[in-house]
């Protein structure tokens, strides 16, 4: 069975991650790190102890963009080392695929997540690993989903599991809130306390009035249009808005900003003219 190491600089998708790791049968141990010097140093510790060492590593399930070291460029060190463990990039960027290849990776996922496709990168490491000459009990066949994750809605459901795939579908408790992962536990985040919306590839950090920010597993483009009847109004490929919560429009040297509360948020040119007249109409009653 497999030793892993789950590393992720964002909590709450490593998180998700060690939990799904953990429910596949064929995973022994599965740990997190969330930085890259945390990591090679536990990934160092378990290549001196030998490959059954007490720290040993088969398989580390690697994120890319990090603050300090990418995980490209953990790979780049790991190859230097006589017996590195197995690597799986996890990823939200497809343009990385060929470097993680060259890197003689295992496997390349794509975030989100899902389940069925993580138990396939699992399958592929634990046939590499030479750990695949028994059959785990309780073994799923290749690309299908975990039976602690099969037939039921989602990991959060069980006690005690990380509750970061209810928030990650950004379910609505009620059609005036979202639910949002914060340190392992759910929360209801009012939308009317939502001042602007990040995007952050295949998701989104909403920041609200009180300065807080939440990431949650939904792309910008679907929250545009499920909350354009709430006065949200896309001002950037990157931003959008709660319109009732913009307190200037600046046009200064042909570039219009606006500033929502302490943040000052660029409006791209083909927005700029749809928004001056939404704020007029606004204005107007």
């Amino acid at each position: 069975m497999l030793r892993v190491l789950a590393v992720d600089d964002e909590k709450p998708l490593l998180e998700e991650l060690l939990y799904l790791l953990r429910s596949d049968p064929r995973v022994l141990s599965a740990e997190g790190a969330s930085d890259a010097t945390e990591a090679l140093r536990r990934i160092t510790r378990a290549v001196e102890g030998g490959p059954d060492g007490a720290d040993g590593i088969d398989v580390v399930f690697l994120d890319i963009h990090m603050a300090g070291l990418t995980g490209l460029d953990i790979a780049r060190l790991l190859a230097g080392f006589a017996r590195p463990p197995l690597i799986v990039f996890v990823t939200a960027h497809e343009g990385f695929a060929v470097q993680a290849f060259d890197l003689k990776a295992v496997d390349y996922v794509l975030k989100p997540v899902r389940p069925e496709r993580l138990a396939e990168a699992v399958r592929r490491a634990w046939t590499q690993s030479g750990r695949a000459g028994a059959q785990p009990a309780g073994a799923v066949p290749a690309g299908s989903v975990p039976a602690a994750t099969a037939g039921r809605p989602a990991a959060a459901e069980t006690p005690g599991a990380p509750v970061a795939a209810a928030a990650a579908r950004g379910a609505d408790r009620t059609p005036d809130q979202i639910a949002v992962e914060l340190g392992g536990v759910t929360r209801f985040v009012a939308i009317a306390d939502i001042t602007y919306v990040e995007a952050q590839g295949d998701y989104a950090r909403l920041h609200t009035d009180e300065g807080a920010s939440h990431l949650v597993r939904i792309p910008l483009a679907t929250l545009e249009e499920r909350w354009a009847a709430r006065g949200f109004v896309r001002i950037h490929r990157r931003h959008l808005v709660a319109l009732a919560r913009i307190d200037e429009l600046r046009l200064d040297s042909g570039t219009t900003t606006v500033r929502v509360g302490p943040a000052e948020l660029q409006v791209s040119r083909r927005h700029a003219r749809e928004l001056r007249d939404l704020l007029t109409r606004r204005a107007m009653g």
